[in-house]
């Protein structure tokens, strides 16, 4: 595991909020240098700590949007090699994360509406190897810890 210190702590706090920020706001926040800073961040990027800069589109004032998490169990014999390369090919699979007990994967959906969700969870019933499909629609997002 990355150990991280409180240097490193307060430089990730700062992006979490605003990764738009220069690099001189980023070190006054974490209380270094501008370089100090600089070979901070490098060094978390290189170890993985850091994966990547991205924006949020602000979809939801945009264009209606359908989420759902939708649990797959699989067929005896199958396993994830066998189920995620499908998924990985359908672009409103947003997420697909591997559990541990009777659920094995669950799956985060984004589409535009309802009958977009029916088709996508009627093509992954579908796939081979896929033994059950469980559909929960989100109403509503009370927070989300990634914004």
């Amino acid at each position: 595991m990355t150990e991280l210190d409180e240097k490193d702590r307060l430089l990730l706090a700062a992006l979490r909020q605003d990764s738009r920020q220069s690099l001189v706001a980023l070190a006054r926040h974490a209380g270094l240098s501008r370089s100090a800073a600089h070979e901070r961040l490098r060094r978390l990027e290189t170890r993985g700590v850091i994966a990547g800069y991205t924006i949020r589109i602000g979809i939801e004032d945009k264009a209606p949007v359908v989420r759902a998490l939708i649990a797959v169990s699989f067929q005896p014999g199958k396993n994830c090699d066998h189920i995620v390369p499908h998924l990985a090919g359908m672009p409103p699979v947003v997420s697909c994360w591997s559990l541990a007990g009777e659920t094995d994967l669950m799956l985060l959906i984004e589409c535009a509406s309802n009958g977009d969700l029916d088709t996508i969870r009627r093509q992954i019933s579908l796939i081979s190897g896929v033994a059950t499909v469980q559909t929960h629609v989100a109403l509503r997002t009370h927070f989300d810890r990634r914004d």
